[in-house]
Formats: C-alpha cells, structure tokens, sequence
C-alpha cells in the first residue's frame, strides 16, 4: 500500500511541476512576455512532459494504457489540482485592470465551500487552444462522447444552464479516478442515488454450491465467457459478429441459489458483482428509470463488473398492452432497457423467480437461461449435512436423510432452519442441535409460504 502510494505521489509531483513550468509559459506568451526571456517558448508542446514509460504507478499506467498525448495529460492534472495542489491555480485569479474582473479567456468557477480556482472547459481551452480557433473546435473533442475521457467516465465537463456555453461547464474528475490516482486503488462506489447499487461477495466456494449437473455446466458457460470473451472478441476478431457482452437469466423459487452462483462466478473470475436495487431505479416519473438505470450503466462500462437484477420481473417485465400514455411509456422503458444490455460490455444477470413473467423480447437476446430448480432429496441431504457449523452437535435421533427426504425445501429455506435451531441451542448454553428445533424450524418455515408439516 505504502509504495503504491508513493509511486503514485512521485509521479503526481512531477506531473504537477511540467503543468507549472507550462502554466507559467502559456500566461508569459498570453502577456506577451519579453522574447529574450530565456524562460519564454514559442508553444506550450515545447516543454516535454515526464517520461512515465517505466513507472508502475496509477497514473502512468493510465496514461500508457490510452496513449494520452501532453494534450489530453494537461487536462487530467488540470482537473486533478484543485484536489492536490490547489494553490497551483492562484495565479488564474488575477485581475483585468481594463474590467476589474477576472479574465474572461482564463475560464474558472468559486466553489461554495473551496476557496481555490476551479477549472472549467474555458481553462482548457485558454491552456491548450490559445486565441486559434481551430485548435479551440478540436479541443471539443476531449468531451464528446467516443473520446476515452467520456468511454471511461475519466473526466467530463458539468452541466450548464440551458443555452450557457458547453465550456463554462466545471472539467471534473470522476470519483473513481479521483480515486485511483490519488492512492492507487480502483474505487468501489459506495450506495447512493447516483450508484443504486451494492457489492456483494461470499466467503463459500464452488463445492458448497449444490445444484445439478445442467444447471452448473452453463454456469461454466458464463465463467468462459468472463474468462476468455476477450480473447475471442479481439484475438479471434469476432468483435464484429458478436455482442461485447454476455446476458442471462437465473429462474427458479426463492433460495435455490441464483445470488449465490453469481457471487461465486465473480469471485472464481476476479469481478466485483453489483446488485441493482430496483426499488432505487423504478420510477413513476416518466424518463427517470431511464436516466437511473443509465447511471448504473455508464459506471459499469469498460470494467470487469456483473451487474445482478434481482427479481428483475419489476424492470424486465412483460410489456403491457397500450391503452394510455403510462402503458407506452413503460414499454419504451423496456425498449431502452434492451439497447443498453446488447451495447453493454460486461455480464448482467438477470434473476427472477418465473421465466414467464420475464419479456419475450429479452428472452430471445439472452446468451443463456439457467434453470434453478428445488433441490432434489439427496441434493437436500447434502445441504443438510454441509450446513450445520463444525462446533455444533447433532441429536443422535436426527435423520439427515429422512428430514431431506420429507421436506420439500429450498437451500436458502434449509440455512434459516439452520440459523433458527443453532440459535436455539446457544440459547440454552450448549452445542446439542435438537430434532424437535429443526423440526419448529422447517414448520415456522413452511408457514410463511402456506404450508403446514
């Protein structure tokens, strides 16, 4: 961690000191400065940048990975300053003596509660375009939406109000990134409303996934496709013919282990696995499910993530027939939902608990439907046998075999009978699991769906 920071800090430090030497050398050229100066250049481009091609640190790593020119560098470290070194842009403050103002041409906002200089699109163009307005329409180009800056969620500019020039927008740095080259390590997002969604991970491995043979040979389909997608896509050059991404869908009742092999196919393939909380996406307002779900998107792209839907029949429904405005609305909901899955590059994983109740139109598009059916009885003793914790002891008249074999019952269903009779032995100040406790467990279960024992 130490050196991961350090690198990141030398390499920042050098960074920060060629912006300098070129700030000070795009204002002596703008103030037309004494050309004898022998600190004055004809171009800002003639002052080399640092040679990073031997560093390991974040931030060289970035810049190598995407052949960022001194350019595309300049913007980076600009958006970086007001978080590292703010002072660096103090000089931006000064005063148009013929308007006693701040320079135009110099861009800039006053945040609400920083006090230092806040670059804008205008301070990246005055950097890098001069008063040439050619070079000032190709400078456009470092924020539309193909360039790496946009494909990456590496920096873009703020909002503006409606008809304000796109450039007086404030040039932000993304959490992630501000993130990842400040300590050297990629960020995950916290749950909030601009990312609804959370991490999940397990402690188990494969062998404490039980399910039939079927069902686990296609989940080795997706581990494949994680595993070695971009090798086919790119080696093999089938990026042409086939989608960048992979979409399934997980059915099956409650508890027969959807979560669980996604947790399990990010933690064998080295992906973090993000489960959408829908009841943050969902919404009655027209177009916000849209905007929510493409944020969760955008922060997706380009990373090794699988996205978890869970009982994604609220977002992924069937469409309805149209007799008002809602009604279209909402089936527009699912076209754009459509188009977002087929352009994403990662894995999403649909779960519900129905295949029927899922759209026709996604159906036909997924890679793969996987089927998690209950549990048959030596699958359940096998459960059984694997859930209790290795300190508890079982009653010598209980049955595994014939507690599986009677009851009808879903993995998940199992653990909170699990959960249910060790509590109730630590109660009593032992480690004895009693046969009537499983039994009060499996009947307090078979409540809540209906049934009795």
């Amino acid at each position: 961690m130490a050196n991961v920071l350090t690198d990141n800090a030398q390499d920042l430090d050098r960074e920060l000191d060629w912006f300098a030497a070129v700030l000070d050398a795009r204002l002596r050229i703008y103030f037309k400065s004494d050309p004898e100066d022998e600190n004055s250049v004809a171009s800002i481009f003639d002052i080399p940048p640092p040679d990073l091609s031997h560093s390991n640190s974040s931030y060289a790593q970035l810049i190598r990975q995407h052949d960022f020119p001194s350019g595309e560098r300049l913007a980076i470290v600009l958006a970086l300053i007001p978080h590292i070194r703010p002072q660096l842009l103090d000089v931006l403050w000064t005063k148009n003596d013929a308007i006693a103002r701040g320079f135009t041409e110099f861009g800039g906002l006053q945040g609400t509660t920083h006090g230092g200089f806040i670059p804008t699109g205008e301070t990246v163009a005055f950097l890098l375009a001069s008063d040439d307005l050619a070079d000032r329409f190709k400078l456009m180009r470092l924020f539309e939406g193909d360039h790496p800056f946009a494909r990456y969620n590496i920096l873009h500019l703020a909002t503006v109000a409606f008809g304000e020039p796109l450039l007086s927008g404030a040039l932000t740095l993304s959490r992630e990134y501000l993130y990842r080259l400040t300590t050297g390590i990629e960020h995950k997002p916290n749950f909030n409303s601009e990312f609804p969604a959370r991490l999940i991970e397990t402690g188990l491995n494969w062998e404490h996934l039980i399910l039939p043979s079927a069902t686990l040979e296609q989940l080795d389909e997706i581990k494949h496709w994680i595993l070695y997608g971009h090798i086919l896509l790119q080696d093999w050059q089938m990026y042409h013919k086939l989608q960048p991404g992979f979409t399934s869908l997980f059915y099956g009742s409650p508890g027969t282990g959807k979560t669980f092999s996604a947790c399990l196919l990010g933690k064998h393939c080295g992906c973090d696995v993000y489960k959408i909380d829908l009841s943050a996406i969902v919404s009655k307002y027209i177009g916000e499910t849209e905007k929510n779900l493409a944020k969760i998107f955008d922060m997706a792209e380009h990373k090794k993530w699988i996205l978890f839907f869970d009982e994604a029949d609220a977002l992924f429904g069937k469409r309805t027939k149209v007799d008002d405005s809602h009604d279209r609305y909402a089936n527009q909901e699912i076209s754009f939902l459509l188009q977002r899955i087929e352009e994403f590059n990662g894995v999403t994983i649909l779960a519900s608990n129905l295949k029927g109740n899922i759209d026709d139109a996604f159906i036909r598009r997924f890679q793969s439907i996987v089927h998690f059916p209950m549990p048959k009885p030596s699958e359940r003793q096998r459960i059984w046998e694997h859930a209790f914790s290795p300190k508890a002891v079982l009653e010598e008249k209980i049955d595994l075999a014939r507690v599986a074999e009677k009851y009808e019952l879903s993995g998940g269903v199992i653990m909170n009978v699990v959960r249910y009779s060790s509590l109730k032995s630590l109660s009593r100040n032992e480690n004895t699991i009693l046969l009537e406790d499983i039994e009060e467990g499996i009947r307090r279960e078979l409540l809540k769906e209906g049934r009795t024992i």
